[in-house]
């Protein structure tokens, strides 16, 4: 099969691509027919070796996609050869930047004929955390109000509209040129972040969901309310400390099930989300497509379109 990978860590031009051996799905598994794969910040961060360093090469990133089933492995009965699927890898694995993946048969979910892969895959990671964060470590009630960090991004894009689709008011930080982007998520309130201290003009916020990290993650607790709660995913495989002793620092615990996927197509299903701008790239431009993942001067999300 044709894939994109690297045989060393480093920058964007380590990434290769070329033939490497089919997978083989074990029992329980799938093997899939990729036709799209999403592009995460994540991926960038392991070539670099932020992650851990890889001990295993050629190593082929990638974390979510859409396909075709085209074999099954014993014990699996929930799919048959030309189902139209699409997942998120399990934990600790990866593989997507390539033309067939053999993933666990649970956590994928079905692919619904009226959604093209290239939009399936770009829902999936960026859904799963969305979720994950804001219904279930945050749980985020109507009425309330959430201060989302960094609202162009995929993940930070779906949370707009989850937030909205709840009924929660939605604060967010972007830079000016995205303004018109998160207002039509549904953003009620936007911070331009290079011309304002989003601490100077928020406050008594229920709820804050960070997706920049750094300096931005430690600040966020100024905005709380007594009694608030804040999720971060850019912070590392832990939420930072609380400067406070009245707010919760809280670091989602992003699992992969076949429940939450189905879930995101529903919620696409019924008009509450929309498909994030894609930028599309073919496997042998993984190098312009990391450099521009890297840069993180973007909005929506990076595929690429493997069939």
């Amino acid at each position: 099969m044709k894939a994109a990978y690297f045989e060393q860590h480093g920058a964007p031009e380590v990434m290769k691509y070329g033939d490497l051996p089919d997978p083989v799905a074990r029992p329980g598994e799938v093997l899939v027919d990729i036709h799209a794969a999403s592009v995460n910040s994540a991926d960038w961060q392991v070539r670099l070796g932020r992650y851990g360093h890889v001990t295993e090469f050629p190593h082929i990133l990638g974390r979510d996609f859409s396909g075709v089933v085209s074999a099954v492995a014993a014990g699996v009965t929930e799919f048959k050869v030309g189902d139209a699927v699409f997942g998120v890898c399990d934990t600790g694995q990866e593989g997507a930047y390539a033309e067939k993946i053999a993933i666990k048969a649970a956590i994928l979910a079905r692919k619904p004929g009226s959604v093209p892969h290239t939009h399936a895959a770009a829902l999936g990671l960026i859904g799963l955390t969305a979720l994950v964060s804001v219904e279930d470590t945050l749980k985020l009630q109507a009425g309330e109000t959430i201060l989302i960090q960094g609202g162009a991004g995929g993940v930070a894009g779906f949370a707009i509209q989850l937030a909205k689709h709840i009924g929660a008011r939605v604060i967010t930080t972007t830079s000016a040129a995205n303004h018109d982007y998160v207002r039509s998520l549904g953003a009620d309130q936007i911070i331009d972040y290079a011309a304002q201290d989003f601490t100077r003009v928020v406050s008594d916020c229920d709820a804050v969901f960070d997706t920049v990290g750094g300096d931005v993650a430690l600040r966020s607790f100024a905005v709380l309310r007594p009694g608030g709660r804040a999720a971060f995913i850019a912070s590392g495989m832990s939420a930072p400390d609380s400067p406070r002793g009245d707010v919760r620092s809280l670091r989602p615990q992003v699992g992969r099930d076949r429940a939450h996927l189905t879930r995101i197509m529903d919620l696409l299903a019924a008009g509450a989300v929309r498909v994030p701008e894609i930028t599309t790239f073919t496997l042998d431009q993984a190098q312009a497509a990391h450099r521009l993942s890297e840069s993180r001067h973007l909005r929506g999300k990076l595929i690429f379109e493997v069939r």
